[in-house]
């Protein structure tokens, strides 16, 4: 992740029941590798070597026409090729079954009390729900992580719309679980209208942020 606050996994909508559990998103299958059934996985997951384990079970999240609707699915083994994860199921042996499974989602079952390792890391469903502070005035709310290629961002739902809030430590300085709120210093015209001479300057105080970001992960 560039995001010097990191979200562990991208669950737009979780699934918390009474007994604490909630399903996390861990990772999306792209691509058949070889004849034998592998699959290359896109992470979305800090945490592969704790979710991918032999054994593990992921829930489904395909199309309801797909033969594997409703269905779960058994990790065999996760293996690296040229940095690239590559996943084998139980039952899935050959091309073809491998092929049917492309672009299926994979969610894992997870307890919501228990927390990252990395105390300025965040599990998506702990980020949703947050009241979005500026100044001291509450501005909106979490609503969703969207796990982006360059970082994340954190979609606040206002009364006016949903802002994209890059989640870098620039315009997010803290997270305060236990209190129910994000800490925003947001540039000028992220969360109001500019007049036309103002938006160069906001666009740039976004791009420095990002700059920022990207020399920290370096």
């Amino acid at each position: 992740m560039v995001a010097t606050f990191v979200s562990t996994s991208s669950t737009p909508t979780p699934k918390v029941t009474e007994n604490r559990q909630t399903q996390l998103r861990v990772g999306r299958l792209t691509k058949a590798h070889g004849l034998k059934g592998a699959i290359k996985v896109e992470l979305y997951t800090d945490e592969p070597e704790k979710r991918f384990v032999p054994g593990a079970i992921f829930s489904l999240q395909v199309p309801s026409e797909s033969p594997w609707h409703g269905k779960n699915i058994e990790l065999n083994e996760l293996r690296w090729y040229n940095s690239h994860p590559v996943a084998f199921f139980k039952d899935v042996d050959d091309r073809t079954a491998a092929e049917s499974l492309i672009k299926a989602i994979l969610w894992v079952e997870h307890d919501a009390s228990v927390l990252p390792d990395d105390p300025e890391a965040w599990y998506d469903h702990q980020l949703t729900g947050l009241r979005a502070l500026r100044e001291g005035v509450e501005v909106g709310t979490v609503v969703r992580v969207d796990h982006m290629p360059a970082q994340d961002l954190l979609i606040v739902k206002t009364d006016s719309g949903e802002v994209m809030v890059p989640f870098v430590k620039a315009i997010v300085p803290e997270v305060d679980i236990a209190a129910g709120t994000v800490i925003l210093t947001p540039p000028a015209g992220l969360f109001e209208e500019l007049a036309d001479d103002e938006d160069d300057d906001a666009d740039a105080a976004i791009e420095t942020a990002d700059e920022s970001t990207v020399a920290e992960d370096a």
